[in-house]
C-alpha cells in the first residue's frame, strides 16, 4: 500500500451538483497521480518473431492490463488522489516497435469498449477523475491513439486523439506508430464539459479543474501546450512511452519550460522497465511540474507518482516578477521581417 504524507488542504472530490451544473470546483489543491508501469500480461513470447502466436490472446492481454490499471487507480485513491492519469496505450504492451497487423485488432471503441467501461466503473466507485489512454477504433474503422477523460462520477466527458504520430529510430530501436493509427482528425464528440474551441486540443471541465491532454510525441511541438493553455487548461497530462538517449536527456527540460511559459501544471508519465519480447528499456522518471519548477513526489508506491497541485498558485503573481501573458508581443513572432531588412 502506498504511504503518503497527510495534507488537509487536498481537495477530496466533487460535492453533489445539480444536473447541468458546472463541474469545476473553486480553485483548490488537487492531489494528482501518474502511473509508471509496463505490460501486465505475463505470457509474452521470448522472441519478436513469435508474436503471431498472440493472435488469440488479445482479449487476455487487454484484460490483464485493465485489471492492473484498475488496481493502480484504487491505490491512487488510497493515497488521497482525486485525479489519476494512466500510461499511454495502457491496455497493451508497446507494440509499435515492429509492424505486426495482429495488434490492430486490439483497438476498441472509445465509448462502449470494454476498457472504457471498466475505467468508468472504477472512477465512479473511487470518486476519482481518470484519464485513460487506449487504442481506439472508431465506427468508420480508423484507429487512433486516444485518451478518454472520465469524471469522478463515472461520466465520460470526451476524448483526445494524439495529434502528432512519429515514425523513426534511435540507438535502442525503431518505432512504427503510423502503421497502427492515424493522426487526430479533430472529429471528436462535443460535450458540455469541453471548454475549448479547438477540435484537436480539447480542454475538459472536470470536478477537479480544467484538464488538457497531449500524448507522448505531442510534447515536442510548441503548439500543443500553448493551445491547451490558451483554452484555459490548468493541468496538462502527457502520458508517454519514450526511450533513447536524447529522449532521456530532454525529458526533464521540456515540461518545466512549457509549465513556466504557460503557467500550467504538467504531469509526464512514462512507461518503466522492459517488455518482452522486444526488451527495450523504458526509463520511467515520471513527474509533475508547475510554473515554478518540479513538484515533490509524495508516493512510495513503485508504480505511482503523486503530487499536490495548488491551482490557486496559477493565478498568483509570478515570484520572479514576470508576466509573460501581459508582455508577449505575438505580432513580432511570425511572418515579421528580420530587423534591418529592406522588406
Amino acid at each position: 500500500m502506498s504511504k503518503i504524507r497527510a495534507d488537509r488542504e487536498v481537495y477530496e472530490g466533487p460535492s453533489a451538483q445539480a444536473a447541468g451544473a458546472d463541474r469545476r470546483p473553486p480553485l483548490c489543491m488537487v492531489r494528482a497521480a501518474l502511473t509508471q508501469t509496463k505490460n501486465a500480461y505475463l505470457a509474452m513470447p521470448s522472441q519478436p518473431s513469435d508474436v503471431q502466436g498472440l493472435a488469440t490472446a488479445l482479449d487476455a492481454i487487454r484484460q490483464a492490463n485493465v485489471a492492473h490499471n484498475v488496481q493502480l487507480i484504487r491505490a491512487a485513491k488510497e493515497a488521497g488522489a482525486t485525479l489519476v492519469c494512466l500510461g499511454e496505450l495502457c491496455t497493451a504492451p508497446y507494440f509499435a516497435l515492429s509492424e505486426e497487423p495482429l495488434w490492430r485488432d486490439l483497438a476498441e471503441d472509445a465509448v462502449e469498449g470494454p476498457s472504457v467501461q471498466a475505467f468508468r466503473q472504477v472512477a465512479a466507485a473511487c470518486r476519482i477523475v481518470v484519464v485513460a489512454p487506449i487504442f481506439e477504433r472508431c465506427r468508420s474503422g480508423r484507429r487512433f491513439n486516444t485518451a478518454v477523460v472520465i469524471d469522478a462520477d463515472g461520466a465520460l466527458l470526451g476524448s483526445f486523439r494524439k495529434v502528432h504520430i512519429p515514425r523513426g529510430h534511435n540507438e535502442q530501436g525503431a518505432f512504427f506508430e503510423t502503421f497502427y493509427y492515424d493522426a487526430s482528425d479533430g472529429n471528436l464528440p462535443r460535450s458540455a464539459a469541453v471548454q475549448s474551441a479547438s477540435p484537436f486540443f480539447p480542454v475538459f471541465a472536470t470536478s477537479v479543474g480544467h484538464i488538457g491532454v497531449a500524448i507522448c510525441y505531442d510534447r515536442h511541438f510548441s503548439g500543443s501546450v500553448a493551445s491547451l493553455a490558451a483554452a484555459g487548461a490548468e493541468i496538462v497530462l502527457c502520458p508517454a512511452i519514450t526511450f533513447g538517449e536524447k529522449s532521456r536527456r530532454m525529458w526533464r527540460h521540456e515540461f518545466p519550460t512549457d509549465a513556466m511559459r504557460h503557467r500550467v501544471y504538467i504531469g509526464g508519465s512514462n512507461r518503466k522497465g522492459c517488455e518482452p519480447p522486444w526488451n527495450i528499456e523504458y526509463f520511467g522518471d515520471s513527474y509533475f511540474c508547475g510554473p515554478d519548477g518540479d513538484l515533490a513526489n509524495l508516493s512510495h508506491h513503485p508504480e505511482l507518482i503523486v503530487s499536490d497541485l495548488d491551482l490557486r498558485a496559477l493565478h498568483a503573481p509570478d515570484p520572479a516578477g514576470w508576466d509573460l501573458r501581459r508582455d508577449q508581443r505575438p505580432e513580432t513572432y511570425a511572418g515579421s521581417s528580420h530587423p534591418g531588412s529592406d522588406a
